[in-house]
């Protein structure tokens, strides 16, 4: 158990510094896909391949496009060779409703995260799916 929490704090801390990488000003999220003791994808907010990297419209509304860290991570694993099936996500920031709906379909089993996203009804549904699902608030102190 004690183990388990050294390797969830240190891929939530590389979940934190993956997160630096969005170029978001509202809000940086970072994602870390771990299968069978292995990174098998990243992903941080962000707009898709070839848009302009500003995420935010004048109004500083996020615009409808940017897609979330765990929608770029796990589409990654979708173009790759690997898959999610009893994967590990790690978060910044809990899923939102619609990326719960992708963690449930991609296999994920067990979702490690920050902070609490505003509406938490994502992970209500995660948790009604049967994945696993801890919260850990401060990765960052010790081991």
């Amino acid at each position: 158990m004690l183990k388990q929490l050294r390797y969830d704090k240190a891929y939530l801390r590389m979940a934190k510094t993956w997160s630096e990488l969005s170029h978001c000003s509202r809000k940086q999220v970072g994602a870390i896909i771990v299968k069978d003791g292995m990174i098998i994808s990243d992903g941080f907010n962000g707009t898709p391949s070839g848009f302009d990297n500003c995420c935010e419209s004048e109004e500083g509304e996020t615009l409808w496009y940017v897609l979330h860290a765990e929608a770029n991570a796990i589409l990654k694993v979708a173009k790759s060779t690997h898959n999610c099936q009893d994967a590990t996500l790690y978060l910044t920031l809990s899923p939102c409703k619609d990326c719960s709906k992708l963690v449930v379909q991609s296999g994920i089993s067990r979702v490690v995260y920050i902070d609490n996203y505003k509406d938490t009804s994502g992970i209500d549904f995660l948790k009604e799916a049967g994945i696993e699902v801890v919260q850990i608030e401060n990765p960052f102190d010790g081991k």
